[in-house]
């Protein structure tokens, strides 16, 4: 069986942050949908907003399809906003991993403040993501977005500096020691 560690949040909610430090402090593998879908851009181009959908899928199947090929008992972390799929989507792409444990770590800001990270982090990423166009879309998403429904879940307001120690012992496991 496979244990997921979903840190889900929209578009500049702080998830890669949060994402990399249980990943360090587990000593777990990171599955990141934007490093797969860079992957993506670097080799097949980018195009529209549909063609930006479209390789958004492909590396979310992609993000399932490598946590499969884990070895069973493994824990596993993904970075992604999981809410840009239906939930039977999820489901069936978690059964087809054999997935069978997962927990939630849900990162979320003020709108606003999402809207300010997105913008200044437009001109370090590839031209394959949504520009500033998106950003009026992603104050009234970030304004409704919630954590997916069905899985134990921690919020982490990623305004507030990140405490790994209280995911770790939420999650069930103890930090290692700073060095």
């Amino acid at each position: 069986m496979t244990r997921a560690i979903l840190v889900n949040g929209v578009p500049a909610s702080g998830k890669s942050t949060v994402a990399r430090a249980i990943s360090a402090a587990g000593g777990w593998p990171l599955l990141t949908l934007d490093t797969i879908k860079e992957t993506f851009f670097a080799h097949l181009g980018t195009g529209d907003r549909e063609y930006n959908r479209l390789l958004g899928r492909a590396s979310y199947q992609t993000l399932f399809a490598l946590a499969a090929e884990f070895p069973a008992g493994c824990t596993v972390v993904m970075d992604a906003w999981f809410g840009f799929q239906p939930e039977e989507v999820l489901h069936r792409h978690l059964a087809a991993a054999a997935i069978a444990e997962v927990r939630q770590v849900w990162c979320t800001a003020p709108p606003t403040e999402i809207a300010r990270r997105y913008e200044a982090r437009i001109g370090q990423r590839s031209a394959g993501h949504l520009g500033l166009d998106y950003v009026p879309e992603l104050l009234e998403l970030a304004g409704r977005a919630q954590p997916l429904a069905g899985f134990p879940t921690l919020e982490i307001d990623s305004t507030e500096p990140f405490d790994c120690s209280r995911a770790m012992a939420w999650l069930g496991f103890t930090c290692p020691p700073s060095s």
